[in-house]
């Protein structure tokens, strides 16, 4: 059985290094894009160039959100091999994958609404529907913790636990 365990321990690992080899190649491409975008003395148009400089935003919020997935399977599954069994090491995990998640989708919201009210407004309320869909896991991800606040209290212990690993992994 233990030896079932290290493939998912190695499998953890190389999905987390999967991930992060992904936020590298986009934001490669985000400094391609972005160059682009402020390229002194290209004839583009300052439409363009916005354009550019806006989807250079949207490609590092997505980077971002790679490489905290990355870090958060990195530490939670491969440092602290956590088996997601008690309520603080679900709230945990679910918290970190939440945060990236909610503030990549209000970046992008706010990109895509600055770009498509010039370029599209038709689909705004495209756009709506991902800020929407934010706020609504937002408010769930608020529910889930304070409905969780209860069971946490039933294993303090386990709260301790969690803290400690905590230091360990930044040392």
């Amino acid at each position: 059985m233990k030896f079932i365990h290290k493939i998912f321990q190695v499998g953890h690992f190389l999905i987390s290094l999967l991930f992060i080899v992904c936020a590298v190649v986009i934001l490669w491409f985000t400094l391609v894009q972005l160059w682009q975008g402020i390229l002194p003395g290209a004839e583009v148009s300052i439409q363009d160039r916005l354009n550019a400089i806006l989807e250079s935003i949207a490609l590092l919020t997505i980077a971002v959100a790679a490489l905290e997935l990355g870090q958060t399977i990195l530490e939670e599954q491969v440092q602290r091999d956590v088996h997601m069994s008690g309520p603080t090491r679900v709230r945990r995990f679910l918290s970190r994958f939440m945060v990236v998640l909610v503030v990549a989708l209000s970046i992008e919201t706010l990109v895509l609404t600055f770009r498509l009210s010039h370029e599209a407004p038709e689909q705004l309320p495209y756009v709506a529907g991902i800020g929407f869909t934010a706020a609504v896991l937002l408010a769930a991800w608020g529910v889930f913790i304070r409905l969780n606040k209860s069971a946490e209290e039933l294993e303090p212990e386990k709260m301790e636990e969690a803290k400690k690993e905590d230091q360990e992994v930044k040392k």
